[in-house]
């Protein structure tokens, strides 16, 4: 670890990179769309970054990868408004938040509820920043020691543990893999320059675009499936919010719970694959269990309002830490930046910490002043929040379209790439149809790439000997491991437990 002594120069450095006007007003647009994304149901932080690729392909790296995060973690935030004020969850994290959150709502504690959660969530993601900072530099410095035997394992890992995390069937997130690894290699062989899989078609001869992948599955999907929904009117549960400063008996009740949603939340931010919701069922089951009324859950109980959301925004902070550090993203929204990173030129991994200082600690001295823009958007502006609820869907939907299109053809300049991301708009519209999700497949599609390189190097280093990966000590710990945890989860009743973590929030 370092010790406080270096942190001062690299934070020093942060803090004048993250507090020029430029990038000031990247963190505050980054929040403000995020907290906007939050609180509109059915969008949530993956499509909309996935939808705002475009615009950053003109910023200076920093600025892009600031307003970014901001909207990553702004989401987190924007989320919980709506989840309780009208019990609607803008994202999957703020389902568990609904619990609790608009109970205290119709009992006229609408403000304490939206206090607690706008503190609890400040804390944990100021914690996840104090750990990206402590944590971030020995993991990259341990990582620069890797050769392509372990990055190859480590990937390999990292796909595995984000099938066994995500919601629904162990199968099904196998098979998106799969089929990510597939997308991943079409294009041209960087060693014998021949064409794969691109069917004659010359606009494949370069691969399938990150961004028209990424719009498809997450931006016109959705969209879809929102319309399908039928957009039916909302029962909003919004009068004016008085006495938001919870009282002494919120905050003895809140401290708890928040510093344990924090740690958990931390956990499960840094495993590929798990994310915030996760996080978020976890804390709630939890505070559940070590309650000692516990039948005041689901009734207007503070504690599952402070401990999810403490945990959802802390895993969103911390997910920074694998792909920031390894290269490696955590989750779909993580691999959507990785992706940013990759189309400004920079190549991911522990080399950027030595190689561009400015732009790690920059992003994590932003994060702190985002959190704190946050505190600050997000209560006075409850009204203007819920009044963008009134708006019907049929109106918004036409001008995201548009805006995406225009994103999309702006990439290549090619219509091509307008016709495929509808093709993977419908693919993915089959996938929400059978209950896939599409996580994993963005993950596999941005490592595969990096997997092939690492694979080749690997052999063409031991002339052929595939038994490398398994002599190598770090690179064999992290095969043994990943088959361990396969292993362990096939168990039937860790099985059970899973099926019960990855599929309650979204009945909750």
């Amino acid at each position: 670890m370092e010790t406080i002594a270096e942190w001062f120069p690299n934070l020093t450095l942060g803090f004048s990179t993250a507090v020029s006007p430029i990038n000031l007003l990247y963190c505050f647009l980054g929040v403000f769309v995020g907290t906007l994304i939050g609180v509109l149901p059915g969008i949530g932080p993956l499509a909309a970054i996935a939808m705002l690729l475009p615009i950053t392909f003109n910023l200076p790296p920093v600025g892009a990868l600031i307003m970014l995060a901001g909207i990553y973690y702004g989401a987190q935030y924007g989320g919980s408004t709506t989840a309780i004020l009208v019990k609607l969850p803008g994202e999957s994290a703020s389902v568990v938040t609904c619990i609790d959150g608009y109970e205290m709502a119709k009992q006229g504690r609408a403000g304490p509820a939206l206090a607690i959660a706008a503190l609890g969530s400040f804390f944990a993601g100021t914690v996840g920043t104090i750990l990206i900072a402590t944590a971030g530099p020995p993991i990259a410095e341990m990582a620069l020691k890797f050769g392509a035997p372990e990055y190859f394992s480590l990937m390999v890992m990292g796909l595995m543990a984000s099938a066994v995390l995500a919601h629904g069937s162990l199968l099904k997130a196998m098979a998106m893999i799969i089929l990510g690894l597939l997308f991943g290699i079409v294009g041209t062989d960087v060693n014998s320059g021949m064409s794969r899989f691109a069917f004659g078609v010359s606009g494949l001869t370069d691969g399938i675009s990150f961004v028209v992948i990424a719009m498809g599955l997450f931006g016109f999907a959705e969209i879809v499936n929102n319309l399908e929904g039928g957009g039916s009117k909302r029962d909003l549960l919004f009068q004016k919010i008085k006495n938001i400063w919870p009282t002494m008996d919120d905050f003895r009740r809140s401290w708890r719970p928040a510093m344990r949603g924090t740690a958990i939340g931390a956990f499960f931010g840094t495993l590929p694959g798990a994310g915030p919701t996760i996080a978020a069922f976890s804390t709630y089951a939890l505070e559940k269990k070590v309650a000692k009324d516990p039948s005041r859950f689901g009734k207007g109980a503070i504690e599952g309002v402070a401990g999810p959301e403490s945990a959802n925004n802390a895993a969103a902070q911390c997910a920074f830490i694998p792909t920031l550090t390894l290269g490696i993203p955590g989750s779909g929204t993580m691999a959507l930046m990785l992706g940013a990173l990759t189309i400004q030129g920079i190549a991911p991994g522990p080399q950027v910490m030595t190689q561009r200082p400015e732009l790690f600690w920059g992003l994590i001295a932003s994060m702190w002043i985002g959190n704190g823009m946050l505190v600050l958007l997000n209560l006075p502006l409850i009204g203007l929040w819920v009044k963008l609820l009134t708006v019907p869907y049929r109106m918004l939907f036409p001008a995201i379209m548009c805006f995406m299109a225009i994103g999309v053809f702006s990439v290549n300049n090619q219509a091509l790439d307008i016709n495929m991301t509808l093709m993977f708009g419908f693919l993915g519209y089959i996938f929400v149809k059978l209950k896939c999700e599409p996580a994993p497949l963005i993950l596999a599609f941005v490592l595969g790439p990096l997997m092939e390189e690492n694979l080749r190097r690997a052999l063409l280093i031991s002339r052929g000997d595939a038994t490398v990966f398994l002599t190598r000590p770090i690179s064999a710990g992290f095969l043994i491991a990943t088959a361990l945890f396969l292993v362990i989860m096939l168990a039937p009743a860790i099985r059970k437990k899973r099926d019960e973590m990855t599929d309650e929030p979204i009945k909750a």
